[in-house]
């Protein structure tokens, strides 16, 4: 038997469909269902760590919930009660109009939960937790740093986002030469410095901290100590992913000529190196355009040049 009728015979055993229930598509069904039940157990964590710790302690540690922080604490010196989870719905309103041109539909249906159960949980929990910030102001801003990075990272794991700030970084990276992480960090800033003439610059210090060890455990639940992934994307339309990547993304891609052993065909393969709160979009780009590309993601110990760190002596 020739090669050529080989190949025929394994593409047509590869792509035939009977009409019922494939086991990739219902794997993928369960996966869509995990990913969105993560999001709701990280979203409930998240609230937790609020509404135990972080909100009673007039600690601002950042994001959309630290802003939201300050204006309830304002709110109830006039008497009036502003719910936290509210008002970061109304702050990701108009931010999702560019979260839904650049990610598509299917990343902006994952914001859009990850935004709508932190909100609901944050609200919904708020009455039933007791304030546990006692008189250790600074245990009470790591326990809630930590819980709140615990469930900010069980949403990010799954692709997911809770919009705020990160949004907004999104936004500034592509009109500007700083990365998005660079942007992240100057709004968190200016959050909890924001903080301090409102409550005082002890709670702003320890607000500080808290934002830090949510940041870190935010990157150990994700994927680890190492913030970049690598990705090689070996795909029949690699022209359209790579403007996407440059464009929609904002991340730089490199074309390798590659040939497959089997067909003896170039096929080029694509080259990026992303943080890892791109991943997931990544996925999500990749999937939307070619559903059968072949997706290889590996860690990246360092790395230097533009959107990431100056080379120099470390």
């Amino acid at each position: 038997m020739s090669e050529e009728t080989l190949q025929e015979q394994a593409s047509n055993k590869k792509f035939k469909f009977d009409g019922k229930l494939g086991v990739n598509e219902l794997k993928s069904k369960r996966e869509i269902v995990f990913e969105y039940f993560m999001i709701l157990v990280g979203a409930f964590i998240a609230a937790l760590g609020l509404n135990l710790f972080l909100i009673p302690g007039e600690l601002a540690a950042g994001g959309a919930s630290g802003l939201a922080t300050i204006i309830y604490h304002l709110g109830l010196r006039f008497d009036v009660i502003i719910p936290v989870g509210l008002q970061t719905i109304a702050m990701n309103v108009l931010l999702m109009i560019p979260v839904y041109k650049s990610g598509g539909l299917k990343y902006a249906s994952k914001t859009i939960a990850g935004i709508l159960a932190l909100a609901v949980m944050i609200d919904v929990t708020a009455p039933f937790c007791p304030s546990l910030v006692g008189d250790d102001l600074f245990l009470a801003g790591i326990w809630g740093g930590v819980l709140n990075g615990i469930g900010l990272g069980l949403v990010f794991r799954v692709g997911a986002n809770t919009g705020g700030t990160d949004i907004l970084a999104q936004i500034f990276a592509k009109h500007s030469a700083l990365s998005v992480g660079v942007w992240l960090a100057i709004i968190d800033i200016m959050i909890v410095a924001a903080s301090a003439p409102i409550f005082s610059i002890r709670t702003a210090l320890i607000a500080a901290i808290a934002m830090f060890v949510m940041t870190f455990i935010i990157d150990k639940v994700v994927d680890g100590p190492k913030t970049e992934r690598a990705a090689f994307i070996i795909s029949t339309n690699t022209q359209e992913i790579g403007q996407a990547i440059l464009y929609d993304l904002g991340r730089g891609c490199t074309k390798l000529q590659a040939e497959g052993m089997w067909t003896n065909e170039e096929r080029p393969v694509l080259f990026c190196v992303l943080s890892r709160k791109e991943i997931g979009m990544l996925k999500t780009i990749v999937s939307s355009l070619d559903s059968n590309a072949i997706v290889i993601i590996s860690d990246v110990n360092e790395a230097f040049g533009e959107g990431f760190k100056k080379m120099g002596v470390q």
